[in-house]
């Protein structure tokens, strides 16, 4: 296994357990807030939640591309497809309520539909890296 694989598998595993935590106990923890309370909690979990997914997301995009050039397969090309897509889904998606709260334009259905949007980057985080795991004979 070379040393791209072993960075790639951490990152990738990094950011399961992240979006695990955003999807079982962030977001729906957001429910719980009065609205002058959310968007205060808000403005700090997105200063300090940032400083940790940024670094991950960009190492794995970084990682992936470097993967895909040094290894051109199937592997790291649908790798790199599904990150992508989950970049798109996160900016296209996610930003925009993330903004909205930020604005103090929240609700509970938007709230709700965090949720339930969110469980499609939870499914994809946790398929690449399971997906990572089976190709790099990690397990």
């Amino acid at each position: 296994m070379t040393s791209l694989s072993i960075i790639r598998i951490l990152l990738d595993g990094g950011l399961v357990v992240l979006i695990w935590m955003v999807q079982l106990v962030i977001y729906p923890s957001f429910l719980y807030y009065r609205t002058e309370n959310l968007i205060k909690w808000h403005k700090k979990y997105m200063s300090s939640f940032s400083f940790i997914v940024i670094p991950l997301m960009f190492g794995q995009l970084g990682i992936s591309i470097c993967q895909l050039i040094t290894q051109p397969n199937t592997y790291t090309f649908i790798s790199l497809l599904i990150i992508i897509v989950l970049w798109i889904s996160t900016f296209i998606q996610f930003a925009p309520i993330h903004l909205n709260i930020s604005n103090k334009e929240v609700n509970k259905k938007m709230l709700i539909s965090l949720v339930n949007k969110n469980w499609i980057r939870t499914f994809l985080w946790s398929l690449l890296f399971i997906y990572s795991l089976f190709k790099t004979n990690f397990i």
